[in-house]
């Protein structure tokens, strides 16, 4: 009998060996996907396909882009965290994901404990912009119209539960501008409602409206930086007018599930470096007025948690749940 159990224990040790091998083979030559918790054609798309496929011709396997939108990007972080730790699957991050999320999603199943940052691969300001109707060439001159027209105006954010929304608020609430919040399933819409004047201002990403700024189709009238962006260099930051409250960076990183295999984290980890570190790309990705980081390391979650304080703030001030959809004034 317990000759029978011994040889029981070791088909299963042998079976379970087997398939740790074959998903180890698998994870080094198998399909990759990179998820993405936003539609396509905003300001993640570009930077995504760039750095997938200079990784995908480091790794030597195919890697493809998977668009999952909904919940403000939250079903995309509880889909990954669901998969198992086997480095097949890559969560494009963002600070609103990461930093904001927690903060609004109270009984999510996932945490940044979840996940194990790779890579912060570029940063950048938002830019305060405005369609050219709007009477005011500063920032000051725009506050003295919104403040006429109190009650009567409007800001859009790229999406509800991001710092394009909580900046807004933050600027509505100290200003008392009595501005409505009008939310976008993305970057590219945010910037299209603002070039069509259905909407008339709000922080928008450098990335989605560099273009615009410069062929005179926006305004644009700060931006959140610490310092003045190169892509923007006319443009005086928060911090400049007197306004450092403001300051903010959006970025977006590469990060696994928590536990995936010290060699595979390796591998994955190399291949972003690389990715980053190719004058190419960091050329490309500079002139699209993206700031290229490459931060690897333990800190990055440290910093990410730190952060997520500051932002859990600013949405307890402002009162959002994700049942408002977005409506916070």
């Amino acid at each position: 009998m317990k000759l029978r159990h011994l040889a029981w224990m070791a088909t299963i040790g042998g079976a379970v060996m087997m398939l740790a091998a074959q998903s180890a083979a698998w994870a080094q030559s198998g399909v990759i996907r990179v998820i993405i918790g936003v539609p396509a054609g905003g300001a993640i798309d570009p930077y995504a396909r760039m750095i997938a496929e200079h990784m995908s011709k480091t790794l030597g396997q195919p890697i493809i882009i998977e668009n999952r939108p909904g919940a403000s990007g939250n079903l995309a972080a509880q889909y990954i965290a669901d998969q198992p730790a086997d480095g097949s699957i890559i969560w494009l991050g963002t600070q609103a994901f990461t930093e904001i999320l927690p903060n609004v999603f109270k009984n999510s199943r996932w945490s940044i404990d979840s996940f194990h940052p790779i890579i912060r691969g570029v940063e950048a300001p938002l830019a305060f912009v405005t369609h050219p109707s709007v009477p005011a060439k500063t920032f000051a001159e725009f506050l003295e119209w919104a403040k006429a027209n109190k009650g009567k105006l409007s800001y859009s954010s790229y999406q509800a539960g991001t710092p394009s929304h909580f900046l807004g608020f933050q600027m509505n609430d100290k200003f008392g501008l009595d501005l409505t919040h009008v939310p976008f399933g993305g970057s590219g819409l945010q910037v299209t409602a603002l070039l069509g004047g259905h909407s008339q201002f709000g922080f928008a990403q450098v990335n989605s409206s560099l273009q615009h700024v410069r062929a005179g189709k926006l305004k644009a009238l700060a931006t959140t930086g610490p310092k003045r962006d190169p892509s923007m260099p006319d443009v005086p930051t928060f911090a400049e007018l007197g306004q450092p409250d403001f300051t903010a960076k959006v970025w977006f990183g590469l990060l696994v599930k928590e536990g995936t295999p010290p060699e595979l984290l390796k591998r994955l980890t190399d291949a972003a470096v690389a990715a980053h570190a190719d004058p190419s790309i960091r050329q490309r990705l500079e002139v699209q007025g993206f700031e290229v980081s490459g931060a690897t390391g333990p800190q990055l979650k440290t910093e990410i948690k730190t952060q997520t304080v500051r932002w859990g703030r600013l949405v307890a001030a402002s009162g959002w749940s994700v049942e408002d959809r977005g409506s916070t004034k």
